[in-house]
């Protein structure tokens, strides 16, 4: 009887995940003849991608960024999708002479049209929602150095960068996709709703999921009334500036928008999680390791560096600032010291004076440095045996958690059609750097340096985010 229970202990384990979070989310179910690449699809998907691309883009410009993840247009695709296949016709058209046959209503809309149609929505925005990373680049080069960047030049340094991407990622499929601890923790978020909106709960005795999920999206969607327009207080609540609004460094240690935020809480969700994503859906484990990073920097690096030794004469700028200075403490004007060219002018810097930088914007910088040391050490320490293995097995086929070997119904994505893209995108960023290179200001060296660079990031950066939610 031992014996048997093991057998089907082991046969168990085979089918559920290795990780306790995707098993409990994530079915191990699957229909191959579901119809995917719809007439639905390719219209909701292209449409979301962009209408996310543009709104992400809006919102990144205000103080506390709002950001839009491709969850929205996962919630407004299902009833728009059920409405096309409600009225689409279901006759199928033929193409002549190939006979090609489709229709553009293939039966009732399913979870797995929903899924793609998440898939485009996201490839517009970064990761968790937010703007393009190339955006910001074009942001800083015309606002704070008042380049002139073309419309042509500024779209192919947002599409190649984009696309770059894929390219890597495709090519990154073994290590980053296929192995079971590789489980991408805001994925369940997404899945949990999918199987919420599709899948029919018959209990009465509980809530099912789509009633808690309306519920609760009825209630955020009414509460957000209060901080994001009635008492806009809320989004930080500084009570120690409240107590001591006149005292310089009352509000140096507790403002949450320009200090240290000591003591100050948050009402609003769109505050919590501006710039490190929902902590719902981030591991326990990442999340103290953050809280502890965090303390140690913003409560006992900074208030040493400001007060006691005064690192870079700190007590003539702002505590919490990204700007330039002076050294007597003005905002630096950096056209001043930049010749026609975008260049350095040494004799107009000799001029002008040095430039400043607060110890927090540049302790950041600085340990943006440290950061990468520690996620090459990190990922080799601790992933650097599976890695090898599987460098190792790359031809050959290993053992697989229930999850790949279901994908392996469907016919792969080839890996020329990942290298099309990588080389592409590299081909358009070299004629931008000879093309438009006054505008980028950026020699072809200078790009394929810097694309080395990011490759060789890619994988140990990919670990940590598969693993714990956080880049």
């Amino acid at each position: 009887m031992d014996a048997i229970n093991g057998d089907q202990k082991v046969v168990f384990e085979e089918e559920q995940s290795l990780i306790e979070e995707v098993a409990l989310v994530v079915p191990v179910t699957d229909d191959p003849s579901l119809p995917v690449f719809t007439f639905r699809v390719w219209v909701l998907g292209c449409v979301s991608c962009v209408l996310l691309m543009f709104v992400n883009t809006f919102f990144s410009y205000r103080t506390q960024p709002l950001t839009i993840s491709g969850i929205l247009a996962q919630i407004l695709a299902l009833p728009i999708g059920k409405f096309m296949a409600s009225t689409l016709p279901t006759k199928k058209l033929r193409v002549p002479y190939f006979g090609w046959e489709w229709s553009v209503n293939p039966g009732p809309f399913n979870m797995k049209e929903h899924v793609l149609i998440t898939i485009f929505a996201n490839s517009g925005v970064s990761y968790g929602g937010g703007d393009a990373y190339s955006v910001g680049a074009i942001n800083v080069m015309k606002a704070f150095y008042k380049q002139n960047v073309s419309f042509i030049a500024a779209l192919i340094i947002v599409l190649t960068t984009q696309v770059l991407g894929y390219g890597w990622a495709g090519l990154l499929r073994k290590y980053l996709v296929e192995p079971a601890d590789m489980w991408w923790p805001s994925n369940l978020a997404q899945v949990s709703l999918f199987r919420a909106l599709h899948e029919k709960d018959h209990s009465r005795k509980r809530l099912s999921r789509m009633q808690f999920f309306t519920v609760f999206t009825v209630a955020s969607f009414t509460y957000y009334t209060l901080p994001g327009y009635m008492f806009t207080i809320l989004t930080f609540f500084s009570w120690v500036c409240w107590i001591w609004p006149h005292n310089i460094t009352a509000n140096q240690l507790g403002s949450g928008y320009k200090g240290l935020g000591l003591g100050a809480f948050s009402f609003d969700w769109a505050g919590i999680s501006a710039y490190h994503g929902s902590p719902l859906v981030t591991p326990w484990f990442s999340i103290l390791n953050v809280a502890v990073g965090f303390v140690i920097f913003i409560y006992i690096i900074m208030p040493l560096s400001y007060w006691k030794y005064e690192i870079f004469e700190a007590r003539k700028f702002p505590i919490f600032s990204s700007d330039l200075f002076t050294a007597t403490g003005q905002k630096y004007n950096t056209t001043l010291i930049l010749t026609p060219q975008f260049n350095l002018n040494v004799n107009a810097y000799n001029d002008y004076g040095k430039l400043y930088l607060t110890p927090i914007f540049a302790l950041s910088i600085g340990s943006g440095f440290a950061r990468i040391a520690a996620t090459f050490t990190h990922v080799l320490l601790f992933n650097g045996h599976d890695i090898l293995k599987r460098s190792r097995s790359a031809l050959n086929a290993g053992k697989l958690d229930v999850h790949a070997r279901l994908m392996k119904n469907y016919k792969g994505v080839p890996e020329w059609w990942f290298l099309i893209l990588l080389v592409g995108s590299m081909a358009f960023c070299l004629l931008l750097s000879f093309v438009w290179k006054d505008e980028v200001q950026i020699p072809w060296w200078g790009l394929v340096l810097a694309c080395a660079l990011a490759w060789l990031i890619t994988l140990p950066i990919g670990v940590i985010q598969a693993t714990t939610n956080q880049v």
